[in-house]
């Protein structure tokens, strides 16, 4: 929710660079906790084959909610980013 508000404010010319910054960190860092996390992207990288994850909308495996949970926070990290690059334009 948080950084759909900042996006939407960044809009509106509305611009909290640390926010972004400080949100960022946190999403980042959050992701690096569930890559190397049992049961992680890593274990999916290494331990699974790398099966699909996107076969069905229920987490039928272990590994499924961890990766896709990590790709949406490197989304959303993505997309501070580009927030915070707005700021200097």
């Amino acid at each position: 929710m948080a950084v759909a508000i900042c996006c939407g404010l960044v809009v509106f010319k509305f611009y909290y660079p640390l926010v972004y910054v400080g949100l960022g960190i946190f999403y980042f860092v959050y992701a690096v906790i569930l890559f190397f996390a049992e049961d992680g992207v890593r274990d999916w990288l290494i331990k699974y084959k790398r099966p699909s994850i996107v076969e069905t909308m229920q987490a039928e495996k272990p590994y499924i909610e961890k990766t896709r949970e990590f790709f949406g926070l490197l989304i959303v990290t993505g997309a501070l980013m580009i927030d915070y690059i707005a700021v200097k334009y």
